[in-house]
């Protein structure tokens, strides 16, 4: 039987008790973001010294802000520059990936971690947990949750406020509880020139 710190470092979808889980791995974690919080936010050699000890895979270009939290870090893997605004939480039970570019809003929370529909189930204390994707150049608007098993293709954007409880493919505007594709990415979306010299 494999351990189960093996188990949460795969792409595999799993169901666990809560006694299987490292929560003592979890204070490692939350000691980091602590950190981090407590770091001049101006000093941006600290914070990203204490990110690339927190991430699984992090660099230079990987930016978290304030408010950060996560349940082990390690599962964590930026790719590529990845900003990481104010408030946010990865419930990182499995893997969750970041492709190069990702632009995370305020107050967004990616969560790998569920529990049993069943009450019983549930009292009992199973959890489920399976791996999240964004694809390179994803944005998530402001307070968007994506829930477990979801991966969302290469330069998608999903509106603020949207709960992501399936698959979305790539370069898609997509929007509402459950998301939806509302649209392509078109050339019509590109922005005109600025308006500084």
């Amino acid at each position: 039987m494999r351990a189960i710190e093996e188990i949460m470092r795969t792409n595999e979808p799993y169901v666990a008790s809560f006694r299987d889980v490292p929560t003592h791995l979890q204070g490692r974690a939350k000691h980091l973001c602590w950190r981090l919080d407590q770091t001049d936010p101006t000093d941006e050699a600290t914070r990203n010294a204490i990110v690339r000890e927190l991430f699984g895979t992090a660099g230079e270009t990987t930016l978290v802000s304030a408010g950060f939290r996560c349940d082990y870090g390690f599962n964590i893997h930026a790719l590529g520059m990845a900003l990481i605004n104010y408030n946010c939480s990865f419930l990182d039970t499995s893997p969750i990936t970041l492709g190069a570019g990702c632009f995370i809003a305020p107050g967004c929370v990616l969560t790998c971690a569920g529990h049993s529909i069943d009450a019983e189930q549930r009292a009992a204390g199973l959890l489920t947990s399976a791996p999240i994707t964004l694809g390179e150049n994803v944005w998530l608007g402001a307070n968007v949750t994506v829930c477990p098993g979801v991966t969302i293709g290469a330069g998608s954007v999903i509106g603020a406020g949207s709960t992501v409880v399936h698959d979305i493919p790539a370069g898609v505007v997509a929007v509402g509880s459950p998301a939806h594709v509302l649209r392509p990415v078109t050339e019509a979306d590109r922005l005109g020139p600025t308006s500084l010299a």
